[in-house]
């Protein structure tokens, strides 16, 4: 690691949930087997049609102590469905899911969702989300979230888990001009665009990795890399807290 980044004498005491998209994917063992070493639970958001191709991944996360969570089965843009199509989606991936648990021999106890991308759904958002409350789906914890674009975005109300911050590592892929160094730059970026700073004393995160192959072509241990330098910087990740 650059030792620019890791010189900075940065705030202590921020705290965070570190969420995982994508999954399950080839090099999830090694994520898992990374996130217990330092003593962190996620919550990994799965792909239905991943799930039926990397099931026993899904699996073995279960069982190492991480949750999985609903990411739709195909990762579309929510904007572009139907409402109908929108909670197919859903209730495709939530089959999955279950079945996943009860392979595992682990009991259900929360079912966060994710949009993919973000997107919300549109002209939908507001549908959606009722249709997420009505069925029982589990929101993370927000309330320590303090800034205002927040709750000036209604995200405070929402049901689904969106994130605070980003690592966008996903960007990495040849010819993109997007490099790790891009990575360590949005983990020090002092005004984002979301308005809350990573790296501010007392403040508390929603955080998003994402689990590709890809990236780990490209940069081998990715995932150890990004989270040990939050680490290093006071970045504390709590197990994930939901309100029912």
């Amino acid at each position: 690691m650059n030792t620019e980044h890791a010189e900075r004498n940065i705030p202590s005491h921020v705290t965070a949930f570190l969420t995982i998209d994508d999954v399950p994917s080839k090099n999830l063992p090694e994520i898992v087997s990374y996130l217990e070493e330092k003593g962190i639970q996620a919550i990994l958001f799965a792909i239905g049609e991943k799930l039926e191709e990397n099931r026993q991944e899904a699996v073995d996360a279960l069982r190492h102590g991480m949750i999985l969570g609903n990411h739709s089965y195909s990762h579309p843009h929510f904007s572009e469905l139907s409402l109908k199509d929108g909670i197919a989606e859903i209730k495709r991936c939530e089959v999955l899911l279950d079945q996943v648990y009860r392979e595992a021999g682990i009991v259900r106890r929360c079912r966060p969702f994710r949009f993919p991308y973000g997107d919300k759904g549109g002209a939908l958002r507001e549908a959606l989300q009722a249709y997420l409350r009505r069925e029982g789906f589990s929101k993370v914890e927000d309330r320590d979230l303090a800034s205002p674009w927040w709750r000036e975005n209604g995200l405070d109300r929402d049901v689904d888990t969106l994130w605070t911050f980003d690592f966008a590592e996903y960007r990495i892929r040849p010819g993109s001009g997007f490099t790790e160094e891009d990575v360590f730059g949005r983990i020090h970026d002092p005004a984002p665009e979301t308005g809350m700073p990573l790296l501010e004393k007392g403040s508390s995160h929603l955080i998003l990795l994402h689990a590709h192959d890809e990236t780990e072509e490209l940069l081998p241990g990715y995932y150890r890399l990004f989270l040990d330098h939050l680490l290093e910087n006071g970045v504390r990740f709590a197990p994930p807290v939901f309100r029912m």
